[in-house]
């Protein structure tokens, strides 16, 4: 899924430990890449704050 599609239209909530017997096999596989992009997107997210520290303890170690 793009994370454009996700932009594009709301998308319910996905709430964390929420019962998850009624989906179907299609929506368990849309719900797992929905959780993958947004695992990916905190990836980034973590990577680029330690790209920050980094740099700013570089900085002021001169």
């Amino acid at each position: 899924m793009d994370p454009d599609d996700l932009q594009r239209k709301k998308l319910p909530d996905i709430v964390l430990g929420e019962d998850i017997s009624a989906l179907s096999a299609h929506e368990l596989e849309q719900r797992i890449a929905r959780l993958d992009t947004e695992i990916a997107r905190c990836r980034e997210a973590i990577a680029a704050r330690h790209a920050t520290k980094s740099a700013a303890e570089n900085f002021f170690k001169k």
